[in-house]
């Protein structure tokens, strides 16, 4: 079947859905963009991500090309043309294409921004293997960009990250900054240790991520004690459990770190029950 995509106040067959050359997140990366899932038809977290993308837009200084609510009915229109059941929907909004290439931005009383919406259909997506069987995680070197706070397409040196993960035999990678682990190349990272969660504090250095609110404040709401701190990979290593957030991934356990496999190498407990909780928190929540 043929996507309904948005493009700019319009449906469109994807076939259809045309974007300009000069348009700056294909000349510059000059966009920002969120990813939404979406279970049982219904949106998870909406409003924390809408939010998020208000900041990133304020961040940047992009002006904002819809309201919120209207963003909402975009979203609730591309799941009903679509008949998205599970699965995701990619937003982007850049600042536009002003007709040439330049690095100053353009005006913005005269370039619209561009705004994308599309679907992913994914039957399944709160049932992945992966959170039987756990992931394999290898360690890289953090090279991005100082701004990771603000949600940016600038995906191309975690679009490396996974692949040499992937020629590693691995799942995904961990990025590393003086020493220190800063997140995963698409999700946020973290061990326990007894009781206790151990997860980098907010900072410019990592992606506020929005499942991570959730599932912190349910881990604290279900008497877990939360640290937020820098915290190296050997210490990850001898941790009990670990294990990634995303908006497409839920909770998703770790059980292994550059080769080193966590407790009997397979996932916890207590990393069940947090993506227990946290599904079943979201559903119940969910728009």
């Amino acid at each position: 079947m043929t996507r309904t995509v948005y493009v700019n106040g319009e449906y469109l067959p994807e076939h259809e859905a045309k974007v300009s050359i000069f348009d700056r997140a294909f000349l510059m990366a000059d966009g920002v963009y969120e990813v939404t899932s979406v279970l049982g038809g219904k949106l998870i977290d909406f409003a924390g991500h809408a939010k998020r993308l208000d900041r990133s837009l304020t961040e940047l200084d992009i002006r904002k090309p819809i309201e919120t609510d209207a963003l909402l009915e975009v979203h609730r229109e591309l799941v009903r043309l679509n008949g998205i059941e599970d699965g995701l929907i990619y937003l982007q909004i850049t600042r536009g294409a002003p007709g040439d290439r330049d690095f100053v931005f353009p005006d913005p009383e005269t370039t619209n921004p561009t705004i994308v919406l599309f679907t992913q259909d994914k039957p399944g997506l709160a049932d992945s293997p992966a959170a039987r069987t756990g992931m394999k995680i290898i360690s890289i070197e953090d090279q991005r960009w100082g701004r990771r706070d603000i949600k940016t397409v600038q995906l191309l040196y975690p679009s490396m990250g996974k692949m040499m993960a992937k020629k590693a035999g691995a799942d995904d990678a961990w990025m590393v900054q003086d020493g220190y682990v800063t997140e995963g190349t698409s999700n946020n990272a973290y061990f326990i240790k007894g009781n206790k969660i151990v997860t980098r504090a907010l900072s410019n250095d990592i992606l506020h991520g929005i499942t991570r609110a959730a599932v912190l404040r349910f881990a604290r709401e279900a008497q877990m004690e939360v640290e937020e701190r820098n915290f190296t990979i050997e210490e990850a290593q001898s941790a009990d459990e670990a294990f990634i957030t995303s908006a497409s991934a839920f909770v998703m356990p770790v059980v292994e770190i550059d080769g080193v496999a966590l407790g009997e190498g397979t996932p916890g407990a207590r990393v069940a029950r947090l993506r227990e909780i946290y599904l079943d928190e979201s559903r119940k929540a969910a728009i």
